[in-house]
């Protein structure tokens, strides 16, 4: 049970990445996508962290409000 929910969670993340649209803009190259996941998480490790995290959050929520109102219409 531990490793299917293990593999639903990995699934779900990946789902994150596709639907931030980082799949199509790096023509699915993973060592880019890599990439931009290892700077967000310097990022989180600066002095800022709490302002960064603020704003990925708002902009996260704006996406998925955003998705949800595009699957309604």
């Amino acid at each position: 049970m531990k490793r299917r929910k293990r593999t639903r969670h990995l699934i779900e993340l990946g789902g994150l990445v596709a639907k931030a649209g980082l799949v199509e803009l790096t023509d699915d190259d993973r060592a880019v996508i890599l990439g931009l996941l290892v700077e967000a998480a310097a990022k989180m490790r600066w002095p800022d962290r709490e302002q960064a995290l603020a704003l990925w959050r708002r902009r996260g929520m704006r996406a998925f409000a955003d998705s949800d109102d595009a699957g309604n219409e």
